[in-house]
């Protein structure tokens, strides 16, 4: 894996369609090559069956390394959920603002390429040509069209959701993801963009509701093929399957769990924060949930006495039997694994568990209606069967080479080169044997 400097091609570059299908991982490639059109888009592809996620390993975090090469701690995106003790429901990082790297996007953009991006992570605000970004209200006073609207392209989305929006039922899959394959079908039938993202949570919602090897979960993963078989029909009849480049990529996979554990209650009854139903105010010590991980943040980290009394806490807890916690990690230890370097402490989970805020109780075990998943992510990307896949087939891109295993963060400056772009200070490395030149 060799970096390479910006070389621009001597043409203007092939299109480019980036899929990403929101928790599959290597473990379901056994069935997706059983399925038709994967199996067609797969022996066309260079690829790589064994892909790192980034840590925590969480879908926007994940979503902005791919197309910005870095780590979450360079790139700024630590988390889904923001830092918002005192609210019941945090706000997302929904907006481009949060992100400190250049963008794939970006960089098109400049170099006056059409964009276009539906349900991406992190664009709300983007300078994307068509953007529908992945934002919902989430104030009393909030109407989600008119935020949608004033953080995406609002003509695109008025196009949009008045064909398709008949098809959605609010978040709920399939029904969104249904929307989501209408709405990308026109966008490259009317809008032709030059770079193209899109973002389908079909198997990751099913697998958080259902678990991750459960019939629901095999049933959306063959709705993602079917999805798929549409794209690649409607490509050839455009007669652009020859100057298309087609990325399939997953961004983490899932773990099953039947318990969550809330950290925040123990911060309330240790007396570092203030308790008002599942908020904690005044506080002097926050955990924020990342699914299978969870940041534990000090207020004041220069205070040393309550920074040892917080590590003694999490000691003990993590050696009480059957406590769910199979880490703890210093707010170094965190950066370095390339997450939240603000964050006093990280703990990891054990299998069968994931990290909530809520406050009120201790933990929580699965039940039929009371909430609690069947299935998470937020894991240490290092543990054993729990990378996701890249594929790459197009003009550029030299059909069957593999390599045993890469990181996401090698995705961005991959896709880059093959738009003639850079992404500049990244962390991943380009995959020269991807390529059918030498450029």
């Amino acid at each position: 894996m060799i970096r390479r400097k910006k070389k621009y091609i001597g043409r203007k570059p092939h299109r480019m369609l980036v899929i990403s299908w929101d928790a599959v991982g290597s473990e379901d490639l056994a069935l997706l090559e059983t399925l038709p059109h994967f199996k067609a888009l797969l022996e066309r592809s260079a690829s790589c069956r064994h892909v790192k996620s980034v840590y925590p390993s969480l879908t926007y975090p994940a979503h902005t390394s791919i197309v910005t090469g870095r780590v979450p701690a360079r790139h700024g995106v630590v988390n889904n959920l923001r830092l918002q003790p005192d609210r019941e429901n945090p706000d997302w990082f929904w907006q481009r603002r949060f992100i400190k790297s250049p963008t794939l996007y970006d960089e098109a953009e400049k170099a006056g390429l059409r964009t276009a991006a539906l349900l991406w992570p992190v664009t709300a605000g983007a300078r994307i040509s068509y953007n529908m970004p992945e934002i919902w209200a989430n104030r009393p006073w909030e109407n989600q069209i008119l935020v949608s609207f004033l953080n995406g392209t609002p003509g695109y989305q008025l196009d949009l959701y008045r064909r398709y929006g008949h098809l959605m039922d609010g978040v709920r899959q399939p029904m969104l993801d249904h929307f989501v394959q209408a709405a990308l079908l026109r966008t490259l039938r009317k809008y032709h963009p030059n770079l193209t993202l899109v973002h389908l949570t079909d198997v990751d919602s099913i697998r958080h509701e259902y678990g991750v090897n459960s019939p629901e979960a095999e049933e959306a993963l063959r709705r993602q093929d079917m999805r798929l078989g549409e794209t690649l029909g409607l490509i050839q009849r455009m007669g652009d399957w020859k100057t298309t480049n087609i990325i399939l990529l997953g961004d983490h996979y899932q773990k099953n769990v039947d318990c969550v554990l809330y950290p925040n209650y123990y911060i309330a009854e240790n007396g570092w924060a203030e308790r008002s139903g599942e908020r904690l105010l005044k506080w002097k010590v926050a955990a924020q949930n990342s699914d299978g991980s969870c940041y534990i943040y000090v207020k004041n980290r220069k205070d040393k006495k309550l920074m040892l009394e917080v590590a003694g806490w999490l000691r003990q807890w993590k050696q009480t039997p059957d406590s769910g916690v199979r880490a703890v990690y210093t707010g170094k230890q965190a950066w370095e694994k390339g997450a939240d370097p603000r964050c006093a402490f990280m703990l990891e989970a054990e299998d069968g568990f994931y990290f909530k805020n809520g406050c009120t109780k201790p933990m929580e075990k699965a039940a039929p209606g009371n909430g609690v998943h069947k299935g998470a992510h937020g894991y240490d990307p290092n543990c054993s069967g729990y990378e996701t896949f890249f594929l790459a087939a197009g003009p550029d891109f030299q059909p069957g080479a593999q390599i045993p295993e890469m990181y996401l963060t090698d995705e961005g400056p991959i896709m880059a080169k093959a738009l003639g772009l850079e992404l500049e200070d990244a962390d991943g490395a380009i995959i020269d044997s991807f390529f059918r030149y030498a450029y």
